[in-house]
């Protein structure tokens, strides 16, 4: 089973946008648990939706990640989502334009203060790279 797991776990170009997807996938899917492969960027992210109350936990174990999603009422708290940035075109948002937006969705922004929510970075009154949106 677990060599399956590796071969199945598979490096990628964008492993931040194959960990959010496989967390939507799981989600839609009803799965509760997700293994991926991780990297700092990856775990970072991880805690930062654990901090958001997508997650429920979050462990990391020899170069893999295995996080289970957190339910309400027998259904997924993360409803969609949706990859804003991509490796051949990098989205950013300032203070002011975080700020603007307005709606249900929040943002997970990568800043120099580290992976933050939108309202994280609010507080801190930091912009940076916009990974997804999350509603």
């Amino acid at each position: 089973l677990e060599i399956y797991i590796m071969k199945k776990l598979t490096r990628t170009n964008y492993s931040i946008g194959d960990f959010l997807i496989r967390i939507k996938n799981a989600g839609m899917a009803g799965n509760k648990e997700v293994v991926a492969v991780t990297n700092t960027k990856v775990a970072a992210l991880a805690n930062t939706l654990k901090k958001m109350r997508i997650l429920d936990t979050v462990a990391v174990k020899d170069g893999l990640i295995t996080v289970t999603l957190a339910f309400q009422d027998k259904k997924p708290v993360l409803m969609d989502l949706r990859l804003v940035s991509k490796p051949g075109l990098r989205i950013y948002m300032t203070i002011a334009d975080i700020e603007a937006k307005r709606g249900p969705s929040t943002f997970v922004i990568s800043t120099p203060k580290g992976v933050l929510s939108s309202k994280e970075a609010k507080k801190l009154r930091v912009g940076g790279e916009v990974i997804a949106e999350i509603w």
